[in-house]
């Protein structure tokens, strides 16, 4: 019996994962096909390269986020972070002089910079993640534009003198057909950091940190390190897409980035990332990204304007996130095997062994009786369920008269 119920348990949890794998896959498929039926000219090349294009710069903070997120943490600031960097590398091009390969490494050094001090706050001042990332995020907003002097950075163009690292996002050829080529480069940034949640010490902690912060620390993980290197690696994601949108469009505007940071959170939530911690996958937030990406192109091409994107985009985010948690209480639910629940997996197992010896005709029988025997047990289980809670609200109200009358004769002592 005890091994027919550990069978059955283990189906049910591969079930779960299967589930949890495929829906945001299959809900790509769906809605690329959807939009290639109703929309005008949505299967088109041009229409998956403004897809891929769409996908660069949310995508790779999107990567970070999700770091953050299966800590159990939040990260307000990556999208302007991302954007602050942009800006002061843009500065450091267009103002101070500077070649564009140190304008690009300054570009990842503020936003390291950005994620050290919120990895800093978060585990070893123990701040909240949202409040310190909420700060960073309007602090990030004012430096970028007191360093720029409120005006907007411009990069050099694809045929200007170090416009070259535009091609590592998008190479034009000699007939003007646009190749994305730094999808290649989301995609390995993906597959390293699959690498290090899957296969390294770091990821595994990580993880551990998201599922129970004090059990990790207990068992002699050093929570403030990890947790730490969580933003860090968020920090790096927002350096790289900052010089993903430098590379998408010429000119970077201060204050610019507010709301990116959503739309990389819905992303990693839409992809399977659970917001309480502790589950979360790259590979899951990179499907994410591609969905809103395809909303944002698909919904245009059916004649609705942007701000249709942001609405359904909300709608999906929601969706998910109530996905997640109908999985949280599946996965925390205390399953008790009542009598016809044992019944029925002892009779399985003799079934099965029935089978197993070839008497196809026995099985049968019994799985039949079986059903009917099982069907009558429930009933009298649910019959006395409803006796027993007919009884607990009679004794409450009981008890409430009871309470009421001593009430009254101590108010009315005479």
């Amino acid at each position: 019996m005890q091994k027919t119920e550990i069978e059955i348990e283990d189906i049910r949890r591969r079930r779960q994962k299967l589930l949890q794998r495929f829906l945001a896959p299959s809900a790509l498929v769906i809605l690329y096909i959807y939009f290639g039926i109703f929309g005008r000219n949505f299967f088109s090349y041009q229409t998956l390269v403004n897809i891929i294009d769409a996908s660069y710069y949310i995508g790779f903070i999107a990567v970070g986020v999700t770091f953050v997120i299966i800590t159990g943490g939040i990260d307000l600031s990556v999208g302007t972070v991302m954007m602050s960097a942009a800006i002061i590398g843009g500065t450091a091009f267009t103002r101070w002089g500077w070649p564009i390969e140190q304008a690009m490494l300054l570009i990842m050094i503020v936003a390291t910079l950005y994620g050290i001090f919120n990895g800093i706050m978060v585990a070893y001042v123990k701040m909240p993640p949202f409040i310190v990332t909420l700060g960073t995020m309007m602090t990030s907003m004012g430096i970028g534009s007191m360093v720029a002097n409120v005006r907007s950075a411009a990069f050099p163009s694809r045929r200007a003198a170090g416009g070259w690292f535009r091609n590592f996002f998008k190479y034009i050829t000699e007939d003007n057909q646009a190749i994305p080529t730094g999808a290649i480069l989301l995609l390995l940034v993906v597959i390293v950091c699959h690498v290090i949640l899957t296969r390294t010490k770091m990821g595994r902690y990580i993880f551990a940190i998201g599922s129970n912060k004090e059990a990790a620390r207990l068992s002699g993980v050093n929570t403030r390190v990890w947790e730490m290197s969580a933003y860090i690696v968020a920090g790096i994601c927002a350096g790289i897409g900052g010089i993903a949108f430098a590379a998408t469009y010429t000119t970077v505007m201060p204050s610019q980035g507010q709301g990116f940071e959503l739309f990389a959170i819905a992303a990693a939530v839409i992809g399977g990332t659970s917001l309480s911690g502790g589950v979360g996958s790259v590979f899951g937030t990179l499907i994410g990204v591609f969905i809103m990406a395809v909303l944002s192109n698909g919904l245009p091409s059916m004649g609705l304007q942007a701000h249709y994107q942001t609405f359904f985009t909300g709608v999906v985010v929601i969706a998910a996130v109530l996905l997640d948690m109908y999985r949280n209480n599946r996965a925390t639910k205390v399953h008790v095997l009542t009598a016809a629940d044992k019944y029925r997996s002892e009779t399985l197992e003799k079934v099965r062994e029935l089978r197993e010896s070839g008497d196809e005709g026995a099985a049968t029988s019994l799985e039949k009786e079986m059903n009917a025997e099982y069907a009558r047990l429930k009933r009298e289980e649910r019959e006395e369920a409803k006796r027993v809670r007919a009884e607990e609200k009679a004794a409450e109200k009981e008890f409430k008269d009871l309470l009421k009358k001593q009430s009254g004769n101590t108010n009315n002592p005479d």
